[in-house]
């Protein structure tokens, strides 16, 4: 680590402490030119992958627009702010865990049909006619018979 003040490379840990949210490292440090003393933070850096929209453009993921759509879902339905944060949070997890650096908006859609599928049907039918821009009567039949399969099916198929 260089020393701030003469850029020295030649730095010394005196103290090393871990933050009360456990998210990073705090190291105190001495520089063995100038003797002067800095604090350095070290902290995890997760780097979610680029969402490539049907136009081919790139963006930021971005939780708070995915958190919206799902809120937007879920308006006037009995599901809490906290399984909300709890979906928000599987979904990111599961797009760190991938890998990958670029994802398809589509996936990312499938993704929260998937959750919103678990957390409550109508905001699925709800979100899922949008997303798959629904034209007639049988798409909605159609969406509604899968959820009634979901149903019937045994738990962890």
């Amino acid at each position: 680590m260089k020393c701030p003040f003469c850029q020295h490379v030649d730095t010394q840990v005196l103290d090393t402490r871990i933050s009360e949210e456990g998210d990073s490292i705090r190291r105190r440090r001495r520089c063995g030119s100038c003797d002067k003393r800095f604090t350095t933070y070290e902290r995890i850096e997760l780097i979610m992958p680029v969402v490539v929209k049907k136009n081919g453009n790139r963006t930021e993921f971005a939780p708070a627009k995915m958190r919206a759509s799902l809120q937007l879902a879920l308006r006037k339905r009995p599901v809490s702010a906290e399984a909300v944060d709890a979906a928000v949070h599987r979904i990111e997890e599961l797009l760190l865990s991938s890998g990958a650096r670029e994802v398809l908006s589509g996936h990312v859609g499938e993704l929260v049909m998937q959750e919103l599928m678990r957390l409550d049907k109508i905001a699925y039918i709800r979100f899922a006619s949008v997303y798959k821009s629904f034209e007639d009567v049988t798409e909605f039949q159609d969406a509604i018979a899968e959820v009634g399969r979901e149903r019937k099916s045994p738990p962890g198929k």
